[in-house]
């Protein structure tokens, strides 16, 4: 609907501006070319310059060839800011490009240091489930319960009974409590 609207208004303008056009030829045409001429010349030409005869057609061709120059410059100007617009264009093109490939790196790398980090964690958790529970159950001691949980989360389930069972028996209920709240926010849908 507004695509038609514009269509409609743009039609409607030139068929205007072609009147006007028309107008302004048979004005001129019709020997009003000199009260033209006087109205630009009053407007343009300093008043110094206004003595000059207004059927003189060399002060209206003199006029129009200011104003012809002054459209040049406005012209040279827009196309500098055009040429200026389309150099910031590229470089921010450039730059937006290098930003993507910087975090393209940083996810590679993040996935490379959770990957080592997983790695990490499995062989110690392989460790652990290798040691003796008695030895095992000393360390877990030490350790706080929701970073001990994590690990007895990743045993084997008979590794980390045996160790839950040479625990205090208030060390084994406060791990039991962590890694049975582990999940409890996680969506269920």
């Amino acid at each position: 609907m507004a695509r038609r609207t514009r269509r409609t208004g743009r039609a409607t303008l030139g068929i205007i501006s072609s009147l006007l056009i028309a107008s302004a030829m048979i004005r001129i045409g019709a020997g009003t070319g000199p009260a033209l001429a006087e109205e630009v010349a009053a407007e343009e030409i300093p008043i110094a310059a206004t003595s000059v005869d207004a059927t003189d057609t060399s002060a209206l061709l003199e006029a129009f060839q200011r104003r012809e120059a002054r459209l040049a410059e406005r012209e040279a100007q827009l196309q500098a800011r055009i040429q200026a617009l389309n150099v910031v264009e590229d470089e921010v093109a450039e730059k937006l490009a290098a930003l993507e490939a910087a975090e393209q790196t940083l996810a590679a790398t993040i996935a490379l240091a959770d990957g080592a980090a997983a790695t990490d964690l499995e062989k110690l958790t392989t460790v652990y489930e290798n040691m003796k529970p008695k030895e095992a159950a000393a360390l877990f001691e030490e350790m706080s319960p929701e970073f001990a949980a994590g690990f007895l989360g990743l045993m084997r389930a008979d590794a980390a009974a045996l160790i839950m069972t040479q625990l205090e028996p208030e060390t084994a209920y406060s791990f039991s409590v962590v890694l049975a709240g582990r999940n409890a926010n996680a969506p269920t849908e």
